[in-house]
C-alpha cells in the first residue's frame, strides 16, 4: 500500500492543503447544505455489452483496468461519503457492475454505512439466487435498462442478440425475490417515438419507476446522433402529462433539467414541480450530485469527465465541501440566456452540454428552447416542511412504518424528514397512520400522489 492510501485509510483526511481545494473550514452558505442526495459509484468499465452511447466507454467483461479502486478503497470511500451524508442514495454501477466479484461485499458495506443502495445494470447477470442474496442484504433496488419494447431494436442499441430476454428474465428473478426495480429508458432517435409503448409497458411488467435517461454525447456515444431540442420538448411534454395517468408509478426524466421549466407551466403547484432534492428534476451536478469513477476520479456527474480530484489521494470529505470545481457549481455565474432565464433556480439547464459541447459548463443549454422573458425569478417550496430539528426523539409505531415502507425507496429519506419535522412543530413524539394522511391531504388534497403512504 502506498503512502498516500496509508494516509487516508481507514479514517476520513480533513483538511489537507492541495491545489484546488479551497481554505480549510469554509462553511457551506446558510440557504444551502450542499450534501450530496445521490452518489454514483463507476466501479468498473469491465461489461457482457457494447452500447453504442456508453458515457464510460466501457470494454469488455474480462477486461478492466489495474487501477480501478480495490474493495477495500471502496469500502473506505464508502466510510468517507458516510462522513458527508450517511442517508445518501448510492446507486452502484459500471460498466456492468454486477462483473465485479466483490460486489456483493460492496453493496454489504454500503448498507452497513446507512446508504440507500441501488444498482444500475443491465439486468442480464441477475438471476433468482442473486436477487435474492441482493434483497437479503438490503440493496433497496435495481435500476435496469430497457430501451424499447421491440427486442430487436434493444438488442442492436446494446450491441448483443439476446440481451432484451435475459434483462426481462433478470426483472422476473427480480420480482420473484422481492427485489424492487425500475426501467431506465435512453431516449435516442430511433426509440423516442415509442415512449408511449414503453410506459405502459414498464408499467405492465410492474416497475415502480420509469427514468428516461437523455443523451449527452461524451465517451463512446460522441459520435452519436442526439434527438432534436423540439423532440426534446415533445418528450418532455408528454412525461409531465402522463403522470396523471400512471399515479402507482413515478414517471421522470434525468439529465434534462428543463423538465422542471415545462411541469411549472402545465401546473406550478404539482407535485412534479414542488420535488427537490434527487426527485427535484434540475440540474444536481456538483450540489447534490457527484460521480466516482472506477480509477477513483470524482466528478460533478457521470457526463463531465471534470475531476475535482482522486479519492486515493484525497478524502471524499474534503473533495465534496473544498473542491473548486464542486464550488463553481454552488451559486453558479451562469452565462447566456440561462443566466437571463426566470427558471434559472428550479432548472438551470445541464451543466454537461455546454461543457462536452465546448468545454463551458457556465454556458446556456443550447438544447432548451424556451426563451427568458425577464421576469423575475421562479422559485418553488418542497414536499413537506423543513424545520429545525427539535431535542427529542421521533418515534415511528408499527403501523406508520409498514406504511412508511411502501414509498417508493428514492423518496424515502425526504419524505422522514417532512413528517418528522412537522411531527416536531407539533410536539409530537410518535408519528401515527392518521397523522401520516393527515399530511398526505394536507400536500395533495383528495387526489392520489404518486407515491402511496
Amino acid at each position: 500500500m502506498n503512502e498516500t492510501l496509508q494516509l487516508i485509510n481507514p479514517i476520513p483526511l480533513r483538511y489537507v492543503d492541495r491545489p484546488g481545494l479551497l481554505p480549510a473550514g469554509r462553511k457551506p452558505t446558510p440557504q444551502n447544505d450542499w450534501k450530496p442526495y445521490l452518489i454514483a459509484l463507476n466501479l468498473t468499465k469491465r461489461c457482457n455489452l457494447r452500447c453504442s452511447h456508453c458515457y464510460l466507454d466501457a470494454t469488455t467483461r474480462a477486461s478492466g483496468a489495474n487501477d480501478e479502486l480495490t474493495t477495500q478503497e471502496v469500502f473506505t470511500l464508502l466510510d468517507q461519503m458516510a462522513v458527508v451524508n450517511r442517508h445518501a442514495i448510492v446507486v452502484i454501477t459500471g460498466g456492468e457492475p454486477l462483473t465485479r466479484p466483490d460486489i456483493r461485499d460492496i453493496a454489504r458495506h454500503a448498507v452497513q454505512c446507512g446508504f440507500m443502495v441501488v444498482f444500475g445494470t443491465n439486468g442480464m447477470l441477475i438471476d433468482d439466487p442473486l436477487a435474492k442474496e441482493l434483497a437479503e442484504i438490503g440493496v433497496m433496488g435495481m435500476g435496469i435498462s430497457i430501451d424499447s419494447t421491440d427486442p430487436a431494436k434493444h438488442d442492436a442499441f446494446r450491441g448483443l442478440p439476446g440481451a432484451w430476454v435475459r434483462a426481462i428474465e433478470g426483472i422476473e428473478s427480480c420480482k420473484r425475490n422481492g427485489l424492487q426495480f425500475q426501467i431506465h429508458f435512453s431516449v435516442s432517435p430511433m426509440n423516442y417515438r415509442e415512449l408511449p409503448e414503453m410506459v405502459a409497458f414498464a408499467h405492465n411488467l410492474g416497475a415502480r419507476v420509469l427514468n428516461l435517461f437523455f443523451l449527452v454525447c461524451t465517451g463512446r456515444g460522441e459520435e452519436m446522433t442526439d434527438i432534436t431540442p423540439e423532440q426534446y420538448e415533445e418528450v418532455l411534454t408528454y412525461l409531465v402529462d402522463t403522470q396523471a395517468k400512471y399515479p402507482d408509478m413515478l414517471v421522470r426524466a434525468r439529465c434534462a433539467p428543463h423538465f422542471k421549466r415545462i411541469a411549472y407551466e402545465r401546473d406550478p403547484n404539482s407535485p412534479i414541480t414542488k420535488a427537490t432534492g434527487y426527485m427535484g428534476g434540475g440540474c444536481l451536478a456538483g450540489t447534490n450530485y457527484a460521480r466516482v469513477t472506477p480509477e477513483g476520479n470524482l466528478t460533478p456527474c457521470p457526463y463531465m469527465p471534470l475531476s475535482a480530484g482522486n479519492v486515493k489521494e484525497i478524502s471524499f470529505v474534503d473533495l465534496w465541501e473544498r473542491s473548486e470545481v464542486f464550488d463553481s457549481f454552488r451559486e453558479p455565474t451562469l452565462k447566456g440566456k440561462c443566466a437571463d432565464c426566470e427558471y434559472s433556480d428550479i432548472c438551470g439547464g445541464c451543466r454537461a452540454r455546454p461543457y462536452a459541447d465546448h468545454g463551458d459548463w457556465l454556458d446556456a443549454d443550447e438544447w432548451c428552447l424556451y426563451q427568458p422573458k425577464g421576469g423575475p425569478k421562479i422559485k418553488v417550496h418542497e414536499i413537506g416542511v423543513d424545520a429545525a430539528p427539535g431535542t427529542f426523539e421521533i418515534r415511528w409505531d408499527d403501523e406508520a412504518t409498514a406504511r412508511f415502507k411502501r414509498i417508493p425507496y428514492f423518496m424515502q429519506s425526504m419524505v422522514k424528514k417532512s413528517v418528522e419535522a412537522k411531527a416536531r412543530e407539533r410536539g409530537l413524539s410518535v408519528i401515527t397512520p392518521d397523522f401520516m394522511e393527515e399530511l398526505r391531504k394536507a400536500r395533495f388534497g383528495n387526489e392520489k400522489p404518486v407515491f402511496k403512504f
